[in-house]
């Protein structure tokens, strides 16, 4: 009996479930019903925008869901746990990869499974792309030959490394990094070769995490499947995307980007010696036009829709509903039993890594005075380390239990709690002197911000008010005012408009948050002062900064404008400068204060110094903002009007110019008033921003 229509559930709302989420809408034979997650407001966010009932208690959801299939997306250490119990309450279960943290688990879930009598399936999604269907036709054919080497490719950035957040998952021990990447690389081997003996590890590109802990940027595994010797690659540091799987066979060479879903075969042709090198040149020149225009024709009759990723989860879910609503075997690409063969491949992998020291930690209580909302990010991660210098002791206010503070034991403590939970706010601010809301959140509708942004942040200042702290420090963004023209100075007295609806959502969400807390500052007392930092560069910064353009990859940028004129560039440690001085000064309350450095470096000349000092020559090219605004327009007019989006706003021509940062900015204020001396000196700004910066991870 063919199930027509599944209810699903999803466990864990964070970034991947929205690709879950959007894929299960677009099967014709689903429905996402629920979703759990330990944060109630992460649930209900997710859970609002495709009808689903929200949860908080997975023993609920399971009993009031009436569900088929539940999605397992949380850290992959609860996996294996929330697997065998999902599939004891009657459950089909897809688990994302990896699907659990060793081959032993993974054994154990597939054996659940069966028990229940339930598919217990193994999101290996790139797998579900049509680009590798036609490869694994190739290669199973004969087409390529009889196949002697393959090379499986991860070589793309993983920004975390240098700029945090450094509570993920996928750092907290140094096997982490082949778990989370390791299964994308030996689930192809597996499903092609049918398995993948490792016999050699090699690790190189070390890089120090916050608190002394060496993780290793590139992995070399060397393997065997057979007659077909495999090497798998993983550099993460800022590097060209290369994510690929590469089989080198008697009669060609096959090429697959399962980044851009595009396949070429580079073959031997019979023609004269002449001839011969021009035409296989030619095939190879026919065949990439044909993957652009196939890839070009299909996000474009999408509307976007079908990105490469996109259609690698499409394809994987549609396989595997298919299966659970006919009542059949999964395709062995997604079953658990080739996931087992995964995972004891990337165990033994494991195995040869080499033991680390971990440094020694310091003991002793904290006796925290200072709060840091946000602190394991960027900015948080700099401002507490100096504020620790200085002598101050810091609770870090985390999601997680866990902070990327593990040498400041003794002085740093690491406090979980959610923003939308006003009583634990309260209660985590009993004792604290000074608060700092560094935290920030990326909506894509005006609704979602006044929600995710502006409620959180007025929650936030109503729990430092009923804990009676000193002074509560909010960091807004130079990006709400209007920097769209080249003449005239922007000064703290300028303020922002009331009417902000032309602005992009996040300028105009921080302008709303400043906005009623300075309502709450004058009708309720609340201790506020405002900073608003400029382009924030040094070490533990991005190279791919949004601030100074559009990133295609860590080689290539478009400037926002013509990039000649100076941007608000300031260093780090500079802003925590600023920041601990507007805590220690009395009497501010009611002030805002921009933080940006001196004028000294356009976007060309910070280009030119990475080219200059780091031997990196970046694709910088300027861009027409122009242009860009109207091609925003079109492509709003497209999502309200075909695909029948609601709540989106389109920033204006304004707001575009605004980004390239034309009109410059006075720093007077900050240097009378707190003392404040940011770097003045070019070849320092240049060092602290690009030299010392470790831009590139290595």
């Amino acid at each position: 009996m063919v199930q027509t229509q599944l209810r699903a559930g999803i466990i864990g709302a964070g970034y991947i479930a929205t690709w879950h989420a959007d894929t299960i809408k677009a099967l014709p034979n689903a429905q996402l019903a629920a979703v759990c997650d330990v944060s109630a407001g992460a649930a209900e966010a997710l859970a609002a925008g495709y009808g689903a009932t929200a949860y908080n208690d997975l023993d609920r959801m399971i009993a009031e869901g009436n569900l088929d299939v539940v999605h397992i997306l949380t850290p992959p250490d609860s996996h294996h746990d929330l697997a065998v119990k999902c599939a004891a309450a009657g459950l089909h279960c897809i688990v994302e990869k990896p699907v659990a943290t060793s081959a032993a688990q993974t054994r154990a879930m597939a054996e659940a499974g069966a028990a229940a009598g339930k598919v217990m399936a193994a999101s290996h999604n790139f797998l579900g792309m049509p680009g590798y269907a036609r490869l694994k036709q190739a290669a199973q054919g004969g087409a390529l030959g009889r196949i002697s080497q393959a090379e499986i490719n991860w070589c793309f950035p993983l920004p975390p490394l240098r700029s945090g957040p450094f509570g993920l998952w996928l750092l907290r021990q140094p096997g982490n990094l082949l778990l989370e990447l390791g299964p994308h690389l030996f689930a192809f081997a597996h499903d092609l070769f049918g398995g993948a003996e490792v016999t050699h590890l090699e690790l190189s590109k070390p890089i120090a995490l916050p608190g002394g802990e060496v993780r290793d940027q590139s992995w070399r595994i060397l393997a065997k499947a057979g007659d077909v010797d495999l090497t798998f690659n993983i550099s993460i540091v800022e590097t060209v995307d290369e994510r690929s799987v590469v089989l080198r066979g008697s009669t060609a060479q096959a090429r697959f980007d399962y980044a851009n879903d595009t396949l070429v075969i580079r073959g031997e042709n019979t023609a004269d010696l002449v001839v011969n090198p021009f035409r296989a040149q030619l095939s190879q020149s026919g065949q990439h036009l044909r993957e652009g225009v196939v890839n070009l024709t299909r996000q474009v009759v999408s509307l976007n829709r079908k990105s490469p990723y996109g259609l690698s989860f499409l394809g994987t879910m549609s396989s595997i509903y298919d299966s659970i609503a006919k009542g059949q075997p999964v395709d062995t690409r997604f079953a658990m039993q080739t996931a087992v063969g995964v995972m004891q491949s990337i165990d033994d992998a494991l195995a040869m890594m080499p033991e680390r020291t971990v440094p020694a930690r310091p003991t002793g209580t904290p006796n925290p005075t200072v709060m840091v909302i946000g602190g394991t990010g960027f900015i948080g991660r700099a401002l507490t380390r100096d504020l620790v210098s200085r002598g101050y002791h810091v609770r870090v206010l985390s999601r997680g239990r866990t902070g990327p503070f593990p040498d400041l034991a003794d002085k740093v403590e690491t406090v979980g709690c959610s923003l939308r939970d006003t009583d634990g706010l309260t209660k985590a601010m009993e004792g604290i002197d000074t608060v700092y809301n560094l935290a920030k959140s990326m909506d894509k509708t005006w609704a979602d911000a006044l929600i995710n942004d502006v409620g959180v942040s007025n929650g936030v200042a109503e729990a430092a008010m009923a804990a009676g702290v000193r002074r509560f420090i909010y960091t807004g963004t130079i990006a709400s005012y209007d920097m769209s023209q080249p003449t005239g100075k922007i000064t703290e007295s300028i303020g922002f408009p009331d009417d902000m609806s032309d602005r992009n959502i996040y300028a105009r969400s921080k302008a709303e948050c400043e906005k009623q807390l300075m309502q709450m500052h004058r009708d309720k007392g609340l201790p506020l002062v405002i900073a608003r930092p400029g382009i924030v560069v040094g070490e533990g910064g991005p190279l791919q900064h949004w601030g100074i353009g559009r990133w295609h990859g860590a080689g290539a940028v478009r400037i926002w404008g013509h990039g000649r004129n100076k941007l608000p560039f300031v260093l780090i440690d500079d802003l925590t400068d600023g920041l601990i001085r507007m805590m220690e000064q009395d009497g501010l309350e009611g002030e805002d204060f921009t933080l940006v450095g001196d004028p000294i470096l356009s976007a060309r000349e910070y280009f030119d110094a990475i080219h200059d000092k780091m031997g990196a020559k970046l694709n910088v090219t300027s861009s027409s903002l122009p242009l860009l605004f109207v091609s925003d327009s079109i492509k709003h007019a497209l999502k309200v009007g075909l695909l029948r989006r609601k709540g989106l706003t389109r920033a204006s021509l304004k707001d575009w110019k605004s980004r390239a940062h034309f009109t410059q900015f006075d720093n007077a204020k900050p240097k009378e008033v707190l003392g404040w001396a940011p770097e003045t000196d070019r070849d320092k700004l240049i060092a602290g921003a690009v030299t010392e910066a470790n831009l590139f991870g290595f």
